[in-house]
Formats: C-alpha cells, sequence, structure tokens
C-alpha cells in the first residue's frame, strides 16, 4: 500500500491558514465597509422598530409606576387584615373616584379660565402700563417693559396666531380622545401589575443564583418601597401644593383660581425646586392684578413653602432616599426632556433608585477591591 499523501487532504487549508484568509478578508476595505454598512442598517432597523413601539413602552413604564405608587397604601390595607385582592379593590376604587371627581370638577373651569387669560391679555397688559406703581419706575425699565409686553399682546391679536390657537383646540381635542383611550390601557396594565406584583418579584428573584436571592430580594424590595413612596409622595405634596395655591386665589381676591392651582401642581411635581419656581412665577402673574395682592400671596406662599420643607415634606416622604438637589435638578430635566410631565415625575424615584444600587452594591465592591 502506498504512503503517498492524498491530493485532496494536501489541497484543504489548515485551520490556522483558514483563519488567516478569514482575517485578511475582513481587513480588506470592501469587506470591511460591507459588514459595517449591515452593522448600521440593523441599528437603523432596530431603532424603527423601537420608536414604533414607543407608546407601548410609555403605557408599560406608566403603568408600572403607578402600580408601584399604588402598592404602599394597599401594603397598609393589608397590615389592617384584609386580602390583597380586596386592599386593590378599595385601592383602585377610590383613585378612580379622584380621577373622575378630577375630571368633572377640576378640568371644566380650567378650560373655561384657560379662555378667559388669553382674552384679558390685552386689557390687563393696558392696566399695568397705567398704573400707578409701574409708572413710578424708571423711565428705561418702562420702555423695555411696555415693548416686550406689546409685542406679545399683538402677537396674540394676528389672524394667524388665531388660526393656530384653533388648531391648537382641535389637536387637543384629539389628544384628549387618544388620552381616554390610553388611560383605558393604562388602567389595565396598572390593575395587572398591581395584581401581579408579588409573582412578578418572585420570579425576578429566581432568575438569580441561590445564594444570591436574598440579597436581591432585599435590594428589590427597598427599591420598590422607595419609588412607590416617592411617587405617592410627590403627588400628596403637589395636591396640598395645588390646594393652598387654590385656597390663596380666592381668598386674596386673584383672578384665575382653578387654572393657576393646576399650574401648580404640575410644576411642584419637580421635586425641591418646584415650589420655589412657581413662587416667582405665580408672584408675577399676581402682579397684573395689583402689588398688594402679589405681595401677600408671594409672603403667604413662602410661609407655606417653609412649613412644607420642614414640617409635610419629612411627613409624607418617610421612605424616599435623600438625592443631591443637583441631581434632582438633572434627573428632572432630563426626564421632561424624554417624557414630559410623566418623565418629570419618575425622574425622582429612578434616580433614587439608580442611587441605591450605586451605594449598596457598586460601592461595596469596589471597597472590596485591594
Amino acid at each position: 500500500m502506498s504512503n503517498a499523501p492524498d491530493p485532496l487532504m494536501s489541497a484543504q487549508p489548515e485551520p490556522t491558514e483558514r483563519r488567516r484568509s478569514v482575517l485578511a478578508s475582513i481587513q480588506s476595505p470592501l469587506a470591511l465597509a460591507f459588514i459595517a454598512t449591515l452593522g448600521v442598517l440593523g441599528g437603523l432597523v432596530l431603532g424603527s422598530a423601537i420608536g414604533s413601539i414607543t407608546t407601548i413602552l410609555v403605557y408599560i413604564v406608566l403603568a408600572l409606576f403607578v402600580a408601584l405608587g399604588l402598592d404602599p397604601v394597599v401594603r397598609v390595607l393589608e397590615r389592617r387584615g384584609l386580602k390583597r385582592g380586596a386592599g386593590i379593590a378599595i385601592v383602585f376604587g377610590v383613585f378612580a373616584l379622584l380621577v373622575a371627581a378630577v375630571a368633572v370638577f377640576v378640568v371644566p373651569p380650567v378650560i373655561a379660565q384657560v379662555g378667559e387669560l388669553v382674552r384679558s391679555i390685552p386689557q390687563a397688559v393696558r392696566d399695568l402700563v397705567d398704573s400707578d406703581w409701574f409708572r413710578a419706575l424708571p423711565e428705561d425699565f418702562q420702555a423695555s417693559v411696555t415693548a416686550g409686553l406689546a409685542q406679545i399682546a399683538d402677537g396674540l391679536s394676528q389672524p394667524e396666531t388665531i388660526a393656530a390657537i384653533g388648531g391648537g383646540v382641535l389637536v387637543v381635542g384629539i389628544g384628549f380622545a387618544s388620552a381616554i383611550s390610553a388611560g383605558f390601557i393604562v388602567v389595565a396594565l396598572t390593575l395587572y401589575f398591581l395584581a401581579s406584583l408579588t409573582g412578578m418579584k418572585e420570579s425576578l428573584y429566581a432568575l438569580a443564583p441561590a445564594r444570591a436571592r436574598p440579597r436581591l430580594r432585599d435590594m428589590t424590595e427597598r427599591v420598590t418601597k422607595s419609588v412607590g413612596s416617592s411617587l405617592l409622595g410627590s403627588v400628596i405634596l403637589s395636591a396640598i401644593n395645588a390646594g393652598i395655591v387654590f385656597v390663596l386665589h380666592v381668598v386674596i381676591g386673584l383672578p384665575f383660581p382653578a387654572l393657576m392651582a393646576a399650574i401648580a401642581f404640575v410644576i411642584t411635581l419637580i421635586p425641591l425646586f418646584g415650589s420655589v419656581i412657581f413662587l416667582f412665577l405665580g408672584t408675577a402673574v399676581a402682579l397684573f392684578t395689583s402689588p398688594t395682592q402679589a405681595i401677600v400671596f408671594a409672603v403667604c406662599y413662602l410661609i407655606y413653602i417653609q412649613l412644607e420643607s420642614y414640617v409635610v415634606s419629612p411627613r409624607v416622604m418617610t421612605r424616599a432616599i435623600q438625592i443631591p438637589a443637583a441631581l434632582v435638578l438633572i434627573g428632572a430635566m432630563v426626564g421632561g426632556a424624554l417624557m414630559g410631565i410623566i418623565g418629570v415625575l419618575v425622574a425622582l424615584p429612578v434616580m433614587a433608585s439608580i442611587l441605591l444600587i450605586i451605594r449598596e452594591v457598586v460601592v461595596p465592591k469596589q471597597n472590596a477591591k485591594v
């Protein structure tokens, strides 16, 4: 038998040579450009797919955060002896009644006062310019303010502005109809998440190794309690703030109490800085009515801010994690830019969760390294 090598076997390249040929083909400009193009196309397709389901993802995130915000109340009812199903029914029933009350008693006055505000702007500007306290200001300042107010008034009186407002009203109407359908979706998802929150947590724990489950359980419970308490506390503080603003406007005699209370509710969702922002905004709006009323409002609201900081907020936000003020502002701006009011609302609990994970997981690991 001949021991001569098989010409077919000898013609096959060795594995090392094969790898070298593959690397050489990858390093060639044409192949590299082709692979890069495939990567870019894949990224575009993935981005387009994510963009097409962005609305659904927002619904899911919103429903999850609402469920986490309502869960502390359900837990309180469970500690009082109620079953979780009964607690969820009670909490969600009260929540639905509050939403219905806002839709019936708050939304119509706010919409009506928006129209009144737009119609009253020209007359308010004239009254401001003709007031004695405004005439006592320096002439240069008067000229600058008068020119700016005149431009605003002229812009509001232009036909294209009126047409834009009409189109905006139509868009608002369409958006309101869409919001109703979205609300049903969020309500259904919230009920599901609230009822299955315990099971979802247990499924998450099962994914971790057995030795890491106690630590994961502790971290998850602390994060969810912090998120729920932060969300619920923020909404409660904003509701109290809106009530105080409404009462001050009614007692002092300032116009548009329902509208200003709604604006205060939205602005004060921004932690730490929201009340201060509305202090300047509310005082500036009150100046169009009377400087005396504006000063009274500013003083009364400033007193409330102090009470909120040292009395109300510590009692409401008992389980919230302390966050540096700079991070609160950054989180609110980023959340508002990404998701609007919803982003501002969820910015604080998200930042709190990230800080908790960093403090409890990342920092100990770094300290253990020598």
